[in-house]
């Protein structure tokens, strides 16, 4: 295996090489002028260590494997064409009033309770841009009122004459007819051919999304319009980039579904928040390997910390209907929680209540954290952590970035201590106390609204500075267990290299498998097959036009199910691809009752609202040989004790009215199965561990290691 996987965040571009049984990992500050530039760096830092050249690694690598925030980035700066909307005539305004609550969308909860100072995001498409189309289609399919064709050219050309370059056709009830759509598109093409410059890029909502409701489908479907030039473009580049220098091989590009494809086969809208659900790829994958059981997955790096869920027993996490930037869209997206706090968070006064806050404005990679010493004025979580003594100015990033203290103490006394009449000591104590209390409070929330209790759970650290964070926020949550796995530092890049050739593809429906009221259970099963059949031939064309064979693909079937008229929804994992018996279906009832007695409680199932399937998806996949973490579990003894360096250091403490004497060791120096007293710092090119007072590490393969309070009998 001959792999290349990068993760482009926003202040670091990590980079994983798999040569022939190597695992390498590097990083290089992210360039977002040019991502291109980043990936070589990052790449030369890494095939250097193996002593390979560029030529060898591009002419024999079996994939390059990208994970981007560059959609993520274009929603922020709003960098996009100019779109118009085709709807159905009398529902113009349902993007605008967008539910009544669009305002809070994307908002925290104290933003959405501020109601007087409550502002709707600046629209995608402004209220000209917007078109009706004399037409209809009922819930079920049939054409009500024929599509009237000279009425769509009248319309548009009033599009044009707006300025759209771009058009988003979304008519009601398209996902059960989609024929009408379909013309619409056909008409535009032939207005505006693709051999002439005014060809315009079309994005029929049907195809980004298989689910009813107008507002979400028309809003994904916007966004992907939006992003589909600077992503084209973005990408392209890359793409360009790995010709230049002799790669031949389609690139390929991770999804936030949890898969991979290649560019030609890629939805813009796929590409955002990438790099996370990476992450949380190779999470599910390392929990399986080790039987660490349920697992938070943290992921700390330099601007944002993202969190997310993998649990035993195959229970899937999707966000049904998540909010990208400040709008609510349709489409299978692994389910995550971002908040702005990683190591470049910005640390600022807080006049109102007198203290320290932290985030969500990041002072990303150019000019980064004042200890970068390029620029930058404002104190950020990274210069706290240099200030209490945690990190070396001088082995930082592997040597690759030497930190200013200096810089971090004038940054800190100017923002900081002179507003609270505090110690440069003491405002960087506060600043990693709320950071860490922030990343606690949002990791509790996330399993309390699942119905999880966090000693359920395993944390796993990881990101650039999640083994520097991870004790603290593990004593806010009261978990006894931290495991920072191999190449932590890198993770979501590793979990890019793991990725499985993957297209999903999902329908609505209104099916209920249990009715209460006749306690009948569903019969017609052929009807449900077909939709099944349908979804997986899709999803098999998308991989056969990849140049999959069709004996390697495989399907997963997954259907969203609810009791009643609750809004709590379930993603199941069925057993089988076909349901052909009411056996069957009563087993796809009980994987379903398991899972929700596991989320909130046994004894909550409510059988007697009976049960309904609102979402059918066929996940289809071709299975890639993956990475082999090794012997990861959990060690049973106390660790082997190890004898303390001579690099002892002063170290400030959260809770400690003086500093304390910490041992600094070196990752390299250590066996798997070292055991490490608190309190000490392990440093290594990538990462740096914290052990804080109360805890101790053990180490594992590959500079992984175990993470124990020892108040717990550990």
């Amino acid at each position: 295996m001959k792999r290349v996987s990068v993760d482009i965040g926003g202040t670091f571009t990590d980079c994983f090489l798999v040569w022939d049984g190597q695992y390498v990992e590097a990083k290089a500050l992210t360039t977002h002028h040019n991502l291109a530039l980043g990936f070589n760096q990052a790449l030369k830092n890494a095939y250097e260590k193996i002593d390979l050249d560029l030529e060898t690694v591009m002419a024999e690598a079996d994939s390059v494997r990208y994970a981007t925030t560059l959609g993520t980035n274009a929603l922020i700066e709003r960098k996009g064409p100019r779109v118009g909307l085709l709807v159905t005539a009398g529902f113009e305004s349902t993007l605008p009033l967008s539910r009544g609550r669009g305002y809070a969308d994307g908002l925290s909860e104290r933003m959405q309770a501020d109601l007087p100072m409550a502002k709707r995001p600046d629209p995608l498409v402004p209220i000209p841009l917007i078109a009706g189309l004399r037409e209809r289609i009922d819930t079920n399919g049939n054409v009500l009122m024929k599509l009237i064709q000279d009425d769509v050219r009248r319309q548009v050309r009033k599009l044009v004459d707006q300025g759209a370059q771009a058009f988003v056709v979304c008519l009601v009830n398209a996902v059960s007819n989609p024929s009408h759509e379909l013309l619409v598109e056909e008409i535009i093409r032939e207005e505006y051919p693709s051999h002439m410059l005014g060809s315009m890029p079309i994005i029929l909502s049907h195809l980004v999304s298989g689910r009813k409701g107008e507002y979400v489908r028309s809003s994904s479907s916007i966004m992907d319009a939006f992003l589909h030039q600077v992503m084209y473009h973005g990408l392209s580049s890359l793409e360009l980039n790995l010709r230049e220098t002799g790669h031949k091989r389609p690139m390929l590009v991770i999804h936030n579904s949890g898969g991979m494809a290649q560019l030609n086969s890629t939805d813009a809208l796929q590409t955002i928040h990438s790099g996370p659900v990476a992450g949380i790829h190779a999470s599910e994958h390392l929990a399986e390997e080790a039987d660490l059981g349920n697992v938070i997955c943290t992921d700390m790096g330099g601007t944002s910390f993202d969190i997310g869920l993998v649990v035993s027993g195959g229970v899937k996490f999707y966000d049904f209907n998540p909010v990208i930037e400040r709008w609510m869209v349709c489409v299978p997206m692994v389910h995550l929680l971002t908040l702005g706090a990683g190591g470049g968070s910005i640390a600022w006064y807080d006049r109102m209540h007198h203290t320290v806050q932290t985030g969500p404005e990041s002072a990303g990679s150019d000019p980064g954290p004042a200890c970068y010493d390029k620029g930058g004025m404002q104190p950020t979580v990274s210069d706290a952590d240099l200030l209490l003594g945690y990190l070396d100015p001088d082995n930082y990033a592997g040597g690759a970035i030497k930190l200013n203290p200096r810089r971090s103490k004038f940054a800190m006394d100017e923002a900081l201590c002179e507003p609270l009449d505090i110690s440069v000591t003491e405002a960087a104590l506060l600043t990693r106390q709320k950071v860490d209390n922030n990343m606690a409070n949002g990791i509790f929330q996330e399993l309390r609204t699942r119905g999880y209790e966090p000693r359920q759970f395993t944390m796993l650290a990881y990101g650039g500075n999640g083994g520097l964070h991870c004790c603290g926020i593990a004593e806010v949550l009261g978990i006894d267990k931290v495991f920072v796995p191999p190449f932590s530092s890198v993770f979501s890049a590793v979990g890019a290299g793991n990725m499985h050739q993957l297209h999903i593809h999902e329908k609505s429906l209104y099916l209920t498998i249990y009715d209460s009221n006749t306690s009948k259970l569903f019969d017609d099963f052929d009807h449900l097959n077909q939709i099944i059949a349908d979804l997986e031939e899709a999803g098999k064309n998308d991989l056969l036009r990849q140049g999959m064979k069709a004996g390697q693909i495989k399907h997963r079937l997954e259907m969203d199910m609810r009791y009643g008229n609750q809004l709590a929804q379930t993603a199941v994992v069925s057993e089988v691809n076909r349901i052909e018996s009411r056996k069957e279906l009563l087993r796809l009832i009980g994987v379903f009752a398991r899972d929700y007695g596991k989320r909130f409680g046994e004894g909550s199932q409510a059988p007697e609202a009976g049960i309904r399937v609102n979402t059918v998806r066929v996940a289809s996949y071709v299975e890639l040989d993956t990475v082999n973490f090794g012997h990861m579990r959990k060690p049973e003894g106390a660790g082997n004790p190890v004898k303390k360096p001579k690099d002892i250091r002063k170290c400030w403490f959260v809770g400690h009215k003086e500093a304390l004497d910490t041992a600094f060791y070196q990752a390299e120096d250590l066996k798997p199965n070292d055991a490490i007293e608190a309190p000490a710092v392990v440093v290594s090119p990538s990462t740096t561990f914290l052990v804080q007072p109360g805890w101790r590490l053990i180490m594992n393969e590959q500079n992984a290691g175990w993470l124990l309070r020892v108040d717990q009998g550990n």
